[in-house]
């Protein structure tokens, strides 16, 4: 096998994040599903647009928000997903390659335009998403560079993406082309709203053998398994992935791995601004250390001041100095 390109190629939403703080009345008063995701059409999104206070744009999309992190860290990286020739195309474009990421989809001509997620966030710290797909649910399998998935040591997967059928095929011609190149695939459930539409699917490729990696938290690792209890949830999946990561935000992360478990407290912070993106540099801090062969409590602890790094401000990428951060208090 060549050496890898890439640490990390990975699929995904082609996103930006507007986001607004927003009081708890205001979620309520819109009928949102308070810290969740939902999908609306381009007119609901207009409406709620409106219905938001002054706003920030910032490049968002999971998988996206995880390259961004690795990159932060030094990791070399690659991102697939489908934006409209718009302006929120071009921001998009621009600021997945201004931060070091290879992103070469070419743009798709005509509507629908680019994918947006309107993120209300109240004063705790949570926020409530509302995605209108747009162009991102339009990827297809020929926009896939078979020589760079191939020539990446991970392939990542964003569950959010699994909805359309376009880019569901493109992801699953994805496995079959880093499988076939001896790579690892990496799979993040991303919403217990994704698990509800397509946990028979997640299923059948985690019992087929085909994820090496899966991220979850503790709400989508209950809606996968059915186990109510945390530990019954990681008992069921443990010896059918390689790696199994999942998340309790304030009560830490775990990690099984060849029968062997790891955990690791949260970090702390002093206050909680913004919960957007915590599981996307999670997973990238546990990736930068696993494809550098760190041991499972190591990458652990990496997720986990990731994770501190982003929920201590706005947005979903970093802006602290990464490198620094995972020097000071991993080593």
């Amino acid at each position: 096998m060549t050496s890898p390109r890439y640490d990390v190629i990975a699929i995904g939403n082609a996103i930006v994040d507007v986001m607004a703080p927003a009081s708890d009345e205001l979620v309520e008063e819109l009928g949102l599903t308070r810290g969740g995701m939902q999908l609306v059409d381009e007119a609901q999104a207009a409406d709620l647009y409106s219905a938001m206070g002054p706003a920030k744009e910032i490049s968002g999309g999971s998988a996206a928000n995880t390259l961004a992190g690795l990159s932060a860290m030094g990791a070399q990286c690659a991102f697939v997903g489908q934006v409209a020739d718009d302006q929120l195309g071009n921001v998009f474009a621009h600021d997945i390659r201004a931060v070091g990421i290879d992103f070469d989809t070419p743009s798709r001509e005509g509507e629908p335009s680019t994918a947006r997620c309107l993120i209300f966030v109240t004063p705790d710290g949570q926020r409530t998403m509302n995605t209108f797909l747009g162009a991102s649910q339009f990827l297809p399998a020929e926009a896939l560079d078979e020589e760079a998935i191939g020539g990446a040591q991970i392939l990542y997967l964003e569950g959010y993406l699994w909805d359309p059928e376009e880019p569901r095929r493109a992801m699953r011609a994805a496995i079959e082309t880093a499988r076939g190149a001896g790579r690892k695939v990496a799979f993040t459930l991303s919403d217990a709203f994704v698990i509800s539409r397509h946990g028979d699917d997640f299923r059948a490729l985690i019992d087929d053998g085909l994820i090496d990696i899966l991220f979850c938290n503790e709400v989508e690792l209950a809606a996968l398994t059915g186990e109510e209890s945390f530990d019954d949830g990681i008992a069921a999946l443990q010896d059918k992935v390689s790696v199994l990561v999942a998340t309790r935000s304030e009560k830490g992360a775990t990690c099984v791995t060849g029968g062997t478990r790891s955990d690791v407290a949260a970090e702390p912070i002093d206050k909680v601004v913004d919960t957007t993106g915590a599981g996307d540099l999670f997973a990238a801090g546990f990736l930068y250390g696993h494809v550098r062969g760190e041991d499972p409590a190591k990458c652990l602890k990496r997720g986990a001041v990731a994770a501190a790094e982003i929920i201590s401000h706005y947005g979903p990428r970093p802006e602290a100095d990464l490198k620094a951060l995972m020097a000071e208090k991993v080593g």
